[in-house]
């Protein structure tokens, strides 16, 4: 279908189709936003895997959230296909895998999404979609991959990501000021050393921010964090597997300071406005670092290498000076449980030299100054 006849549709029911990880979940509601924005009287529904689907909580952009099962089956996957059968006025497949497109393709009387670049696998993806775009990993960020739906539709891009809201908050908020730290990334990885974090605990301590330790309910990072507490300060909270990722929302948006490797909450705490340090590895930030929370350009926020500041998100990359940075390959050992050289180098003294030139330990927030 041209894009030309595109622009002149106006769906009353939209599915947007998202099937990867949590941090990808919420880097597609600036899409989200966009398409109930610029259609208002849409209902707007988003299929997803359920363990992603508390990352949407509360999103008032999203009518429905239809979930997949971890483990779905081809039976019952086939089964999901015949049940979307046309659902839809327009379905959009957020990536270029064979299982979103297929689910956009049977859902939507208009179909977008995105294809490999490689003709091998996409002639059919290019057959039954009605547009497609070609999905490039050197692209800019994956935010902005998204939003080049909006360019097809002839419809405004909203830039602001929205994180997960409630108001069934139901944990007392820390006493102010204080620093979350998210430690452990979902993959080793992106993971940075223990001795780091130490160092940079004790320094935020010495200055004045109670500490605050967040973490998923996965029994190997709940044991690591554990025995981290061991070595830090007694007044340390522990919340690790205890909030919903909105109530997470909630804590990382009152603290003065969030710091947090390559992970989908280090978007999350960007999302919020909080002031987000990230400690990036072999991850390549123009395509896939934190997105400020009042950047709105089309263009990626950061340069693919280095220690870099925009707006509320100050990333941090180890050991720039290694010619292989960043390789965008999953460590040095090539496997998710490998080691990252420029990670394991980076040391607390980088970090903390960022941090401490930060406007919060001036004094710059008003009763949450730090003295």
């Amino acid at each position: 279908m041209p894009a030309a006849e595109l622009i002149n549709i106006q769906p009353k029911r939209i599915l947007v189709i998202t099937l990867r990880f949590l941090g990808d979940t919420l880097l597609t509601t600036p899409l989200i936003s966009s398409l109930k924005q610029a259609y208002p009287n849409a209902d707007v529904d988003v299929l997803l895997p359920a363990a992603n689907s508390a990352m949407l909580e509360g999103n008032p952009d999203i009518t429905q959230l239809l979930t997949l099962p971890k483990n779905i089956s081809a039976l019952d996957f086939a089964k999901l296909l015949f049940k979307l059968y046309r659902r839809y006025d327009l379905a959009i497949s957020t990536q270029a895998g064979d299982r979103p497109t297929l689910c956009a393709i049977m859902a939507g009387k208009i179909s977008l999404g995105f294809i490999p670049d490689d003709p091998g696998k996409a002639w059919w993806k290019k057959k039954l979609l009605h547009h497609w775009l070609v999905f490039n990993r050197d692209y800019d960020h994956a935010v902005l991959e998204n939003l080049r739906f909006c360019k097809v539709l002839g419809i405004a891009p909203c830039y602001r990501l929205t994180p997960p809201h409630t108001d069934q908050v139901t944990y007392p908020l820390p006493k102010p000021p204080y620093a979350v730290l998210h430690i452990m990334p979902q993959w080793r990885y992106k993971q940075w050393h223990k001795a780091g974090w130490l160092e940079l605990i004790s320094f935020l301590s010495h200055h004045g921010l109670g500490i605050v330790l967040t973490g998923s309910g996965e029994a190997n990072e709940l044991h690591y964090l554990q025995q981290l507490q061991q070595q830090l300060p007694a007044k340390t909270t522990n919340l690790a597997g205890k909030l919903s990722l909105a109530e997470l929302t909630d804590l990382i948006g009152n603290a003065d300071l969030f710091v947090g490797p390559d992970t989908g909450i280090t978007h999350l705490a960007a999302a919020t406005g909080t002031t987000t340090c990230a400690i990036f590895g072999p991850t390549d930030p123009k395509k896939w670092a934190p997105w400020p929370v009042d950047y709105a350009r089309d263009k990626s926020p950061f340069a693919p290498k280095g220690t870099q500041h925009v707006g509320n998100v100050y990333l941090i990359q180890g050991r720039t000076e290694q010619a292989c940075m960043p390789c965008q390959l999953e460590g040095c050992e090539r496997h998710r449980s490998s080691h990252s050289v420029c990670l394991d180098q980076l040391t607390a003294d980088e970090v903390i030299d960022i941090i401490s030139n930060l406007p919060l330990m001036a004094g710059n927030r008003g009763n949450n100054a730090i003295l």
